[in-house]
């Protein structure tokens, strides 16, 4: 168990801004410190070997490479390949690469976005490392990972056959940055084999940590380029997709494009075709070949139709995978497009107003916090609730009728490090508006709540992306964001983010947040009084007191005999009864104490089988909830969760003994900390993992 304050310590550390996992103190994947190890290789004199991510099999992963190839491959280093090795050779450029054997197009489509925007790609790819000064096989690259920037390193070792890169390769044969930051991505994705198949959506955003919006183009809004537009003037990043074929190959149809692929977006412009505008895409491949040959291609005769100057602007007749066409091609064979941007204000063009945001770590837990969605009316009032507070918009941000001002996304960590292995849940969201009458209310909304009020806004479907967004209309006032998986008992983690062009106040709903309290529980007493001091003489000593193991063959044989199912009190967690009613501070409990005792483990035991709706003698983790509250205790919902893992058995079930030992240490010691509240301000996150750190 950690000692005192540790909880507190990670917590404050972790919401510390710029500190440990910001951009500014990336933190080091997998404990590798770079400069550690790069000093201790200029020291030996050695070049680096990575034992993460070594160069064998495991790191190509499985299904990539033929299996008679595999024994093919050999790992070599860049000096071993080409004569004068480069990281990069006349700047970085998406031109720079072609894709290699694995199906990563969705990265590399991104990675040719990145290289537009110099001021994002230099926190990615640290651009002072070369294979000259203090060289010695390592480098490193930054990623965002879920919530997270991290450092990674990497030996710069990499797979070929008869010496050609058999993954990502230069088009300048001795340039290197591409091969290398491919490397970092796939030890952070588990192997090479991890990164076939996925969108720009997800590169894009662990390049920025920025937001990411997704349009679907099947029914893209009128304003679409304008809005591209915009957002290739704020410096924002852009890929898209095609539509899978009718098989999972990359099958190049008749008009040149590739069925099921990634593309970059490169530039966006309007020209004058014959009196009229024409809106423009630019896209780029990034197998660094193969083009678009319908209307606007490279060979086009529309083109003649442009002024000359627009003509040498835009157009390039190289097979480079680079092609223009129209709007309204674009929407009828791209699916969909994802634009990331370090900052949304391109939504609505107005650069004077900036959006506020807000970033808040959550959990579902099968059992306690994980109740699916609204078809599961019993359960959905259970999952994480965020409570938002939209204030008036300013005089410069003056919102026009209809126009959108709030984005929500909800992203899901994974469990696994390797990629493939990750199975992404069903997940969405709801939001409710609160009217007056429920602005006052303080703890989580119960379900008679959700059973008569309907969302104001929600995702359209649930899906089982790595990431859901919406983006909305809401009128200043309080709303309650209720996010959630769609099947109830579906343990995960995610990330909620909240944009605003409104000043906005968020905070999770799961509890109290101005004080802690603890309600009178309603509970039977059972015998008089005369009759419970009678039974405690019987078993106390010769002044008249009680230690733990008296204690112990009092609870057991006499009060709840009969109702045990796991052998009783254990003399650990009497003497913790003791420590904890032993007021007169003499190590063990008089007759008053015992009473006190006797009153609370009675009224439990109540509280107990009441809430045991299954009749299986134990509670279950959606019981143990509901018996909490009963015994008027509130508690967030990720101490419930600490809770059930800390206080049930090895099937997550809890016993009548664990449940009464678990709710009179929270009642003793919260009315504790309601005193210690009384001299300082203490939220109720903070005593609550104050309790976890001293008291689990």
């Amino acid at each position: 168990m950690p000692p005192p304050g540790v909880c507190l310590n990670i917590m404050k550390t972790r919401h510390k801004k710029d500190g440990y996992g910001s951009l500014a103190s990336p933190e080091k994947f997998l404990n590798q410190d770079f400069n550690q190890l790069k000093q201790y290789c200029l020291v030996q004199g050695v070049r680096y070997i990575d034992e993460f991510f070594p160069p064998d099999r495991n790191s190509i992963g499985q299904g990539v490479v033929n299996p008679s190839d595999l024994s093919r491959i050999e790992w070599l280093r860049p000096r071993k390949i080409v004569p004068n090795p480069a990281f990069i050779v006349d700047g970085v450029s998406r031109f720079d690469f072609g894709q290699g054997i694995v199906g990563n197009c969705w990265f590399l489509a991104s990675i040719g976005a990145l290289t537009f925007q110099n001021h994002i790609l230099v926190q990615v790819v640290p651009l002072e490392q070369s294979f000259d000064e203090d060289y010695c096989g390592l480098f490193h690259f930054r990623f965002w990972r879920f919530g997270r920037w991290v450092d990674v390193v990497i030996d710069d070792k990499l797979p070929t056959i008869d010496g050609r890169l058999i993954f990502v390769h230069s088009t300048t044969p001795n340039e290197f940055w591409p091969a290398l930051l491919e490397k970092a991505y796939a030890k952070v994705c588990g192997s090479y084999s991890d990164m076939s198949a996925g969108t720009p959506s997800e590169a894009l955003v662990d390049f920025t940590g920025g937001v990411h919006i997704c349009f679907q183009l099947a029914d893209a809004s009128p304003n679409l380029w304008q809005l591209m537009f915009r957002a290739a003037q704020s410096k924002s990043l852009m890929g898209c997709g095609t539509p899978q074929g009718e098989t999972s190959a990359n099958t190049v149809a008749p008009n040149g494009l590739v069925e099921g692929h990634a593309y970059t977006v490169t530039g966006v412009k309007q020209v004058m075709s014959r009196g009229e505008a024409v809106n423009l895409v630019r896209l780029w491949n990034p197998w660094g070949q193969g083009e678009w040959i319908g209307d606007w291609s490279d060979k086009s005769p529309l083109w003649q139709t442009v002024s000359r100057e627009d003509r040498d602007m835009c157009l390039a007749v190289d097979d480079d995978g680079e092609f223009w066409m129209a709007m309204g091609d674009f929407c009828r064979f791209f699916s969909d497009l994802d634009i990331c941007s370090l900052c949304p204000d391109f939504l609505d063009g107005n650069s004077s107003c900036h959006w506020k945001s807000s970033f808040h770590d959550g959990r579902w837990v099968a059992g306690t916090t994980a109740g699916g969605c609204t078809n599961y009316r019993d359960s959905f009032w259970t999952n994480p609730q965020y409570r938002v507070k939209i204030q008036g918009l300013l005089d410069e941000c003056a919102q026009k009728q209809g126009e959108k001002n709030m984005l929500v996304s909800l992203m899901q960590k994974p469990d696994k490090r390797n990629r493939r292995l990750v199975k992404n849940l069903h997940i969405g969201f709801m939001i409710y508006e609160l009217t007056e009458e429920y602005r006052k209310q303080q703890g989580k909304f119960p379900a008679s709540f959700f059973n008569t009020h309907l969302p104001v806004a929600q995702t359209k479907t649930y899906m089982n992306a790595r990431e859901v967004m919406e983006f909305f209309t809401l009128k200043p006032g309080e709303y309650l964001i209720v996010p959630s998986t769609f099947k109830p008992n579906e343990t995960a983690s995610f990330i909620l983010s909240i944009l605003s062009k409104a000043e906005t106040h968020i905070h999770e709903n799961s509890g109290d947040h101005s004080h802690m309290e603890v309600e009178k529980p309603v509970g039977t007493e059972g015998r008089g009084e005369e009759d419970k001091r009678t039974l405690f003489r019987q078993y106390s000593d010769q002044y008249q007191e009680v230690d733990a193991q008296r204690l112990q063959m009092l609870l057991n044989e006499k009060i709840l005999q009969g109702d045990l199912k796991a052998g009783g009190f254990s003399l650990d967690a009497c003497r913790s009864m003791v420590a904890l009613m032993d007021t007169s501070i003499t190590g063990k409990l008089n007759g008053d104490e015992f009473l006190r005792l006797w009153k609370k483990v009675v009224t439990y035991k109540d509280i107990f089988f009441r809430t045991d709706v299954s009749r299986t003698g134990t509670l279950s983790l959606t019981e143990l909830r509901n018996a909490i509250m009963a015994s008027g205790i509130k508690v967030s919902d990720d101490m419930l969760n600490i809770l059930a893992l800390r206080y049930g058995d090895s099937t997550l079930n809890m016993t009548l003994e664990s449940f009464i030992n678990l709710v009179l240490r929270m009642d003793c010691m919260y009315s504790i900390f309601k005193q210690l509240s009384e001299g300082m301000v203490m939220s109720l996150r903070e005593s609550e993992w104050l309790f976890i750190s001293m008291y689990t």
